[in-house]
């Protein structure tokens, strides 16, 4: 099976390429803006005309968009995670290629949920922010696109690689900076708010399972159970032999009740002459207070459950924390 892998050099992209290249059976080549693509192009400014010649030439039997970007504003979470999806679709439409289309979403693309409930494929998508509504964009264009496709809706992932600014690696840094000064407390804020963690690697056997299925339309990739921050945190603490006590910080009016900055991790900033400052809350999601997934279609459909536990997850995450100079 010859598979083009677009966004390799991702947080998800490079698991995804591992798990691709663990099968002896997948022929792969990967595109993307880096030196060490194998072919280099920019889905957001390349032209569908020239990733069409592409297809034509390398004629992959499956396609896996792992691009894209959680960062920046409006227009540029539109350029790279709608504008890039459109010419991923149009150049396969155009294509002679006829190959799979297996594009990676998101849970932001569901918006904020009831405490308690579990969020299946057929819930009303209500983006909370612009970057849900960039991802949902890039859904309905894969799925009006009359193609071979099926979209992944990855909840909140974790593990190895998480990056430093998600809400996870923020507080494994803030507990490797308090370990190492000999701090005996940690400070932290919005701990309520309660997400579905599914291990990156996890992810990436669901999107090589999807590659090999005929399943279409979208299917969520979570563990089906939604683990509070403040209890991650302090599973984090036991996995890195912090000692110390973790002190929640009140949370700020209007950041509490399902709004988008419920799901918003804050570490204090050094303090001032006049005391800590205030924690600033940067990483919304906009899902409000609680997300939790459905995982019964992935179960029926790719044959997929998670294997990888929290606790795991978080010791991964922190062995590359302690080991950061």
């Amino acid at each position: 099976m010859r598979v083009l892998l677009i966004g390799a050099n991702g947080y998800l992209g490079r698991y995804v390429a591992d798990r691709l290249l663990a099968d002896p059976a997948v022929q792969l080549t990967a595109l993307g803006r880096g030196d060490d693509a194998d072919v280099r192009f920019d889905l957001a400014s390349g032209s569908p005309g020239a990733l069409t010649r592409f297809l034509d030439a390398v004629h992959p039997g499956v396609v896996v968009n792992c691009a894209g970007t959680t960062r920046g504003g409006a227009r540029d979470l539109t350029r790279h995670n709608t504008v890039a999806v459109a010419t991923v679709c149009e150049s396969l439409r155009r294509s002679s290629c006829g190959a799979r289309l297996v594009h990676l979403g998101c849970a932001s693309e569901y918006g904020p949920s009831q405490p308690g409930s579990s969020t299946a494929e057929d819930a009303v998508p209500r983006p909370g922010g612009p970057y849900g509504v960039s991802k949902l964009a890039a859904t309905e264009l894969v799925l009006g696109s009359g193609l071979d496709a099926v979209v992944l809706r990855v909840f909140s992932p974790v593990g190895p690689g998480t990056p430093a600014g998600s809400p996870l690696g923020r507080l494994a840094e803030a507990m490797r900076r308090a370990m190492q000064s000999g701090d005996t407390e940690l400070k932290l804020g919005g701990l309520g708010v309660q997400r579905d963690f599914v291990d990156v690697r996890d992810v990436a056997r669901a999107v090589h399972a999807a590659s090999l299925s005929a399943a279409q339309g979208v299917v969520n990739i979570g563990t089906g159970h939604a683990v509070r921050l403040r209890e991650a945190a302090a599973l984090l603490a036991r996995v890195a032999g912090f000692g110390g006590a973790l002190h929640e910080l009140d949370t700020p009016p209007g950041y509490a009740a399902g709004g988008p900055a419920a799901a918003r991790l804050a570490i204090p900033g050094p303090a001032s002459e006049h005391g800590t400052v205030p924690p600033a809350y940067p990483y919304p999601d906009g899902c409000g207070s609680w997300q939790q997934a459905d995982v019964r279609t992935a179960r029926d459909r790719l044959g997929w459950r998670p294997r990888i536990g929290l606790e795991e997850s978080l010791a991964d995450i922190w062995m590359e924390a302690a080991c950061r100079i």
